[in-house]
């Protein structure tokens, strides 16, 4: 578990000024009107989409792999709309982190809120499915709103940046948990904690199965979410937070707890997550994080590598 951190002195090394610079600027630009951001953001995506063209080869394949039937021209389209979308995630941290509450919450709209309330009636603990959508960090903060919750997260290598996003992401929940303190999260459940998972990227061979997501049939999926479910006393439930198009605020859904689940069958069981994770994208495909190497694990370690032209 990670507790609210505290400023250290070692921060200060001329190692870290680099850093201070970047995130003061970030600072700075956080307080601008939302629109000017959000316009900035996309401006920041074509810059993206033209000069590091790597996260937009990878976006690329990934949306031919998943969507065979979709036209060269549409997928380009898409691609660049993404890259937008990845632009403006970069301010929204700024936004998440560091306005205040008054600011933030006027933001946000809630649908479907009775199903966290029916999830949590007998006390139980709720694992909240979280998808990689670029308003994470926004949806994050805006979530503690509506009841505060433990983040499962990865610890940056960066020590100021590991307290800054520390620091900013329990602004409005609880606690934070190391990635691999399954101990801690497990814990959290039992104790009727909500507590994020996302189940939506490559991990690797180890805790997972390949079951099919959208158009690749085998997917390498991670068995955490019923490594979760199945030991500790929780229900399991989706959310989906989005960007609203006419830069209103975000949509946060919830929606009902799974039921039977897990059943003992693992590919079944993850089966049933992606087909929630492709509801999910299919909602606003552009914003979703497509510069992650979905499929990068293949079946077997000999196989080719889906990445390379």
């Amino acid at each position: 578990m990670i507790e609210k951190p505290h400023f250290e002195a070692r921060f200060l090394l001329p190692k870290y000024w680099l850093t201070w610079l970047s995130v003061g600027i970030l600072y700075t630009i956080s307080w601008l009107p939302y629109r000017w951001q959000l316009g900035m953001g996309r401006g920041l995506g074509r810059l993206f989409y033209r000069f590091v063209p790597r996260r937009a080869a990878i976006a690329r394949r990934n949306l031919e792999l998943c969507f065979p039937d979709m036209s060269s021209s549409d997928i380009e389209s898409l691609v660049r709309k993404n890259m937008q979308n990845t632009g403006i995630a970069f301010f929204e941290t700024g936004m998440a982190w560091w306005w205040p509450d008054w600011r933030i919450r006027r933001k946000l709209h809630v649908h479907g809120e009775e199903h966290l309330h029916a999830a949590q009636k007998d006390g139980k603990g709720v694992l909240l499915l979280l998808f990689h959508f670029l308003s994470l960090e926004v949806h994050a903060r805006l979530h503690g709103f509506v009841k505060p919750a433990v983040g499962l997260y990865r610890p940056h290598n960066n020590a100021v940046m590991e307290y800054l996003q520390t620091l900013g992401r329990g602004r409005s929940n609880k606690y934070m948990i190391p990635r691999t303190d399954v101990r801690s999260m497990l814990q959290a459940l039992d104790q009727g904690e909500i507590a994020g998972y996302l189940p939506d990227q490559d991990y690797g061979r180890k805790r997972t199965v390949f079951a099919p997501l959208f158009a690749v049939e085998k997917a390498s999926t991670t068995t955490g979410t019923l490594l979760f479910a199945g030991n500790a006393n929780c229900a399991v439930l989706p959310v989906t937070c989005f960007r609203r198009d006419d830069g209103s605020g975000y949509d946060m859904t919830f929606y009902p707890e799974f039921e039977n689940f897990p059943t003992g069958n693992d590919v079944d069981d993850v089966t049933r997550v992606n087909h929630m994770i492709e509801f999910a994208i299919q909602q606003q495909p552009e914003q979703y994080m497509w510069i992650h190497r979905r499929f990068k694990t293949r079946p077997n370690e000999d196989d080719p590598d889906l990445y390379q032209r």
